[in-house]
């Protein structure tokens, strides 16, 4: 699996080691962000659109993406088309976004988890495979939703509604 890996400041020495997990694990890593944590302040959308990019092209099978809290960074990985993005903190929503609903970017708050809950957290997440049935439907319908945005042109008025009935 090829698994690409971005950071802003808040994560340049846990990328560092999810990095070196990531590849004890067998997998293909690509890096993106600050060499380390002496560089310059950078902004995670500008981190965040090299993996998601990647993702959404099929370039990386999956992403991780590190910033102070994990949130900012997957608003923006969020934006891409196919590319399935939350913040995980714990070990449920670790296997609960693979198993349900096939989430193919992680991303990690840099301020506020330890190395070694994160490093427990990826393994989870790299290892739990999709559970299919059910959840493929959802995940269908989700993908319908971006196909319809991207041939409309992004005008959200002519999404379909299911409304409340």
């Amino acid at each position: 699996m090829k698994v690409s890996i971005g950071c802003d400041h808040h994560g340049v020495l846990m990328r560092q080691k999810l990095v070196e997990l990531v590849c004890q694990l067998g997998h293909e890593v690509v890096e993106y962000g600050p060499v380390n944590e002496l560089a310059s302040p950078v902004d995670y959308p500008d981190v965040a659109v090299e993996v998601a990019r990647e993702v959404s092209l099929g370039l990386a099978d999956r992403g991780i993406l590190i910033c102070g809290t994990g949130i900012g960074m997957c608003i923006t990985a969020n934006k891409f088309p196919h590319v399935r993005a939350a913040p995980i903190v714990d070990e449920l929503t670790a296997e609960i976004s693979r198993r349900h609903n096939d989430l193919n970017v992680i991303c990690f708050s840099g301020d506020m988890l330890s190395d070694k809950m994160v490093s427990k957290l990826l393994e989870i997440w790299l290892t739990t495979p999709f559970d299919g049935g059910r959840h493929a439907r959802r995940m269908e319908k989700i993908s319908e939703i971006e196909r319809s945005l991207m041939e409309n042109g992004g005008d959200v008025s002519k999404i379909p509604t299911h409304g409340s009935e």
